[in-house]
C-alpha cells in the first residue's frame, strides 16, 4: 500500500511545479536579504577587518555544512578563516580558538544547543561574537556583538521542516560578507590566483607566457635569404609547426608556418631554389613574454593561429610559443 501511495506521486508535472516552487521560494528569501544589508553588516565586517587572528566559523547540522563553505570562501578571498564543528569544539577543538579572534555562529533558531553550550568560553575570551540567526529574539542573538538577521518566511520544503531556504539566505549572507570584506581589503586577481594555485583557474591567473615558451635552440628562425627546402629542414628539427625569420640582430622580420608550406608547395614553388624572404608573412603575431598564458591563448583563439612568437620591446626574438604548450600547461 506505501508502495502504491508513492507511486501515485511520481507525477511529472508535480514535480515540476514544486522544483519551480522550491526555486522562487529560495529566490525570495535571498531578496529579502537585501534590506538587511545595514549598520549591522557593516560593523559585522569592521570586526572582521580589525582582527588580527582568524575568523572561526560554527555551526551545527545543515547549519555547520554552510558554516563550512562559508569559512572556506572567506579563506580563499583574503579572509583568513576556518570552521569548528561545535560538538567537537566542546571536546577539545574550542582551544583553536584564541583572543586574537572573530567567532561567526550559525543558526536558524538560534537556540541550538551545541553552540550555546560554547557561549561562555567565547564570551571569556572576550573576542567579537557574530551570529547569523533566524530569530533576533534568540539566546544566541542577544548573545552575540552583532547580529545579522537571516530569517526566512518560509521553508521551501512542503513539510515547512526540512533546512531549505533559511540555510539558502545564511549562504548567500556569507558571501556578501566574504565579497564585501573581499573588497576593502583590496584584494585583486593576482591575491586570488595566489590563494588558488591548483587547477585551471589558478593556472589561468597564474601561469606566463615566460614558464612555458620554447627559448634558446628550441626556437626556429631561419634568415630572409635561407631557401626554402633548408626552411623545412629547420621547422622540421624544431617540431613547432612554424618558423621566424629574423634579421641578423635577431629582430623578426616575418613568420612562415605549415600553412605557408602547403600553399607554396600547391603553387609549385621550386624548394631548391626559392628564398624564404619571399614566402614568409611579414605581418606576424607576437607576445611579451610577461603577459599571461590565458592572454596568449585568446590571441590564438581570435587570430585563429597555432603559434605565437614572444619579442621583447625591440621586436627581438625571444621565445615562441604554440597551442600544443597552452594544452600541456593545461592551460585550455
Amino acid at each position: 500500500m506505501p508502495m502504491n501511495k508513492a507511486k501515485n506521486k511520481h507525477d511529472p508535472q508535480k514535480m515540476i511545479e514544486l522544483g519551480r516552487a522550491v526555486i522562487e521560494t529560495e529566490t525570495r528569501a535571498v531578496a529579502d536579504l537585501s534590506a538587511r544589508i545595514d549598520d549591522k553588516f557593516v560593523t559585522a565586517c569592521q570586526y572582521i577587518l580589525a582582527c588580527k587572528g582568524r575568523t572561526v566559523v560554527i555551526g551545527m547540522g545543515k547549519s555547520g555544512h554552510i558554516g563550512s563553505k562559508i569559512a572556506a570562501t572567506l579563506a580563499s578571498t583574503g579572509t583568513p578563516a576556518f570552521f569548528v564543528h561545535p560538538g567537537e569544539a566542546s571536546h577539545g577543538d574550542l582551544g583553536m580558538i584564541t583572543k586574537d579572534d572573530v567567532v561567526i555562529t550559525l543558526s536558524n533558531s538560534g537556540e541550538t544547543d551545541e553552540i550555546i553550550t560554547l557561549l561562555p568560553v567565547i564570551k571569556r575570551l572576550n573576542i567579537p561574537l557574530i551570529s547569523l540567526t533566524g530569530n533576533p529574539n534568540s539566546t544566541l542573538a542577544k548573545a552575540a556583538t552583532v547580529n545579522i538577521d537571516v530569517s526566512v518566511k518560509q521553508e521551501a520544503c512542503p513539510l515547512g521542516l526540512a533546512p531549505t531556504a533559511s540555510t539558502t539566505a545564511a549562504l548567500a549572507m556569507g558571501d556578501a560578507l566574504a565579497i564585501a570584506l573581499l573588497e576593502a581589503r583590496g584584494f585583486d586577481v593576482d591575491d586570488f590566483a595566489q590563494a588558488h594555485p591548483g587547477g585551471i583557474l589558478g593556472r589561468r591567473l597564474l601561469l606566463h607566457v615566460n614558464d612555458i615558451m620554447h627559448t634558446g635552440n628550441e626556437i626556429p628562425r631561419v634568415y630572409e635569404n635561407t631557401l626554402l627546402k633548408e626552411t623545412l629542414v629547420e621547422m622540421t628539427r624544431k617540431g613547432l609547426g612554424t618558423t621566424a625569420i629574423v634579421d641578423e640582430h635577431d629582430h623578426v622580420i616575418g613568420i612562415f608556418t605549415d600553412g605557408d608550406v602547403r600553399r607554396a608547395l600547391d603553387g609549385g614553388v621550386d624548394v631548391h631554389k626559392m628564398k624564404i624572404g619571399k614566402l614568409m608573412t611579414r605581418k606576424y603575431k607576437a607576445i611579451n613574454k610577461g603577459c599571461l598564458a590565458a592572454e596568449a591563448l585568446a590571441m590564438m583563439e581570435d587570430c585563429k593561429i597555432n603559434a605565437l612568437l614572444v619579442v621583447d620591446d625591440q621586436d627581438k626574438l625571444i621565445g615562441i610559443l604554440n597551442m600544443h604548450d597552452l594544452l600541456r600547461a593545461r592551460v585550455v
